[in-house]
C-alpha cells in the first residue's frame, strides 16, 4: 500500500493537461471531481500528521535544551568541584555530565531530523494546496465550456432531431418532439404575425399618403378655377366702363 507521501507526490505531479484533455473527451468533469477528492482526502490526513510530527518536533527541542543546559550547569559544577579537591564527587558528576550530553546530543539529533521531516511535510501541503486550487478553478472553467459545447451542439442538432425523436414508438418522447414542434410553430406563427401588422402598417401610410396626395391635387384644381374666374369676371367689367367713356 503506498505510503501518504506516495500518494501526495503522484497528486502534485498529476499531469493537468492530461487531466482535461480527458475531460474533454469524455465531455464530462468527474475525472477532476475524483483528483478534488482524493486530494482533498490526502491533503486532510497530511494535515493531521503534519501537526504531529510539529508537536514531537517541539517536545524533542525542548528536551534537546533541557539537556543542554543541564549539562552545561554540571559542567561548571565539576570544575567547582575539581577547584575544592572533592575528585570523587567531580568523577561521579562527570559521569552523569557524559551521560546529559549524550543525551542532549541524541534529542539534538532527533530533532534536527523530525524538523527537516516537519518542514517537507509543510512544503508539501503547500504545493498540494496550490495543485488543488489550481484544479479547482480548472474544473470550473471546464465545465462552462462542455456546457457551451453542449448547448451549441444541441441547438444545431435541435431540427434534425424532431424528426428521428417523433419517428420512434416510445409516447413520451415523441410528445417531447411534438411539444418541440409546437414551440417552434407559435414561434413561427408570431413572426409571421408581427411581419403582416409591419406590412399592413406601410400599406396604411402609403395609402393615406396617396389620399392626402388626391387631395392636394383637388384642392389645387378648384383653387385655380375660382382664381381664373375671377380674373375673368374683372376683365368684362374693364371692357364695359371704356365703351362707356368712348361714348360720351
Amino acid at each position: 500500500m503506498p505510503s501518504l507521501f506516495e500518494k501526495i507526490n503522484t497528486l502534485i505531479s498529476a499531469n493537468m493537461h492530461a487531466m482535461v484533455d480527458n475531460a474533454l473527451q469524455s465531455n464530462s468533469v468527474a475525472v477532476m471531481d475524483e483528483y478534488i477528492r482524493q486530494a482533498q482526502n490526502d491533503l486532510k490526513e497530511l494535515e493531521g500528521s503534519t501537526a504531529q510530527v510539529g508537536g514531537t518536533v517541539r517536545t524533542l527541542k525542548r528536551k534537546y535544551e533541557e539537556f543542554a543546559s543541564a549539562a552545561e550547569k554540571m559542567d561548571r559544577d565539576i570544575d567547582t568541584l575539581v577547584l575544592k579537591g572533592k575528585d570523587d564527587l567531580a568523577a561521579a558528576a562527570q559521569t552523569e555530565l557524559n551521560s546529559k550530553q549524550q543525551l542532549a546530543q541524541e534529542y539534538f539529533e532527533q530533532w534536527q531530523s523530525q524538523e527537516k521531516q516537519y518542514q517537507l511535510m509543510l512544503d508539501m501541503r503547500m504545493k498540494l494546496e496550490a495543485r488543488l486550487t489550481s484544479i479547482r478553478q480548472e474544473r470550473e472553467h471546464l465545465r462552462s465550456l462542455i456546457e457551451l459545447a453542449e448547448a451549441k451542439k444541441l441547438t444545431n442538432k435541435t431540427i434534425k432531431s424532431l424528426d428521428s425523436l417523433a419517428s420512434q414508438s416510445d409516447k413520451d418522447i415523441s410528445g417531447l418532439a411534438e411539444s418541440i414542434r409546437q414551440r417552434l410553430d407559435n414561434e413561427d406563427a408570431r413572426l409571421e404575425m408581427a411581419t403582416q401588422n409591419l406590412s399592413e402598417q406601410i400599406n396604411d401610410a402609403v395609402r393615406s399618403g396617396e389620399v392626402e396626395r388626391q387631395l392636394d391635387e383637388r384642392r389645387r384644381r378648384l383653387l385655380g378655377a375660382q382664381g381664373g374666374g375671377t380674373a375673368a369676371a374683372s376683365g368684362s367689367e374693364s371692357s364695359s366702363s371704356a365703351s362707356g367713356q368712348s361714348g360720351s
